[in-house]
């Protein structure tokens, strides 16, 4: 009640918003000028906005001269608070727009880079239902996505389930992945029908950069091997990786799923990697708040069908 009067004398409960949306921001970006460009206005406008917002809490929030240093411990409790309040005014005015007008507007979605080629099976026959929904698909490393989730610049993701802590999140589990090597007859293994990790750790390869999950896995699985990976080359991109192999001079490992989504085939080969085969689970991750928006509550539909479906099985 106290929140709501005060927000009455300050302008409304949107300006309100707009002062906690700024908070969240400079949190989030650690500095003052790049959070009032992202929130496309001045500086001082920002800074008056957190300044109004901290007399109306009563409390210090963002530890500061010139610059920012920080949230104080009083912030951070409110950041937590903010989010939420953000997350629920948000999904208020789209719930109301979409009783007015159906589902409409931009749905946000992160991936793995291993994850990105069954996204379309998953927006395709969603947009069919929805025809008035635009997707923004990003790929993400899958602690950048859990980040992107909570600081509210992404409605969805796609990664690991089961690997590493997931935190608050509502999950959907989709497909199993499994991983081969990718490699041209004439390289070393080139012409074998199946390997080991403790084969592939001895030869030079190109893999994803270690701030991808899936190169921490592979990393995992060669020291279980008892060795580790003879990297000559890293990348975010798995094209990038695709490429160099088909080049002639490098090998890779790739989920299947993606190594069959990229249409593998000659020169390249496709070869499983067997002791241990290695599982790992992917699925949708949404925040976990209730009400749920109604465009993250609808792919949550579509995603629980895709997996009922099999659709994604090799």
């Amino acid at each position: 009640m106290l929140f709501c009067l005060h927000a009455r004398e300050r302008g409304g409960v949107r300006a309100v918003i707009d002062k906690l949306e700024f908070f969240i921001t400079v949190a989030k970006e650690h500095s003052f000028s790049k959070a009032a460009e992202i929130c496309g206005v001045t500086q001082p406008t920002l800074s008056a906005g957190i300044k109004q917002l901290e007399d109306m809490l009563g409390v210090l929030l963002v530890n500061r001269s010139s610059r920012y240093h920080g949230l104080t411990k009083e912030g951070e409790h409110v950041l937590i608070w903010a989010k939420r309040i953000v997350a629920d005014a948000r999904a208020m005015r789209i719930e109301v727009r979409t009783l007015r007008e159906g589902l409409s507007g931009q749905l946000k979605i992160a991936a793995i880079p291993t994850a990105l080629g069954f996204v379309s099976a998953l927006t395709a026959p969603f947009l069919e239902k929805h025809p008035g929904v635009r997707f923004k698909v990003l790929s993400a490393p899958s602690t950048e996505i859990l980040s992107m989730l909570d600081n509210l610049d992404i409605d969805a993701g796609l990664t690991y389930l089961d690997n590493e802590p997931l935190g608050r999140v509502r999950t959907v589990p989709l497909c199993t992945e499994r991983y081969c090597l990718l490699t041209v007859v004439g390289n070393p293994l080139g012409d074998r029908d199946r390997v080991t990790w403790a084969d592939v750790g001895q030869i030079p390869l190109c893999l994803l950069t270690p701030d991808m999950q899936n190169r921490r896995i592979v990393d995992t699985l060669m020291r279980e091997a008892g060795g580790a990976p003879l990297t000559t080359l890293e990348s975010n991109s798995v094209i990038l990786l695709y490429d160099h192999v088909r080049a002639g001079h490098w090998a890779t490992i790739m989920p299947e799923r993606l190594a069959a989504t990229l249409g593998v085939g000659e020169p390249v080969r496709i070869i499983p990697i067997v002791e241990p085969e290695a599982v790992h689970e992917i699925g949708l991750v949404v925040p976990l708040r209730d009400p749920v928006i109604p465009m993250v509550a609808a792919l949550v539909a579509e995603a629980r069908k895709l997996a009922a479906s099999k659709e994604l099985a090799i």
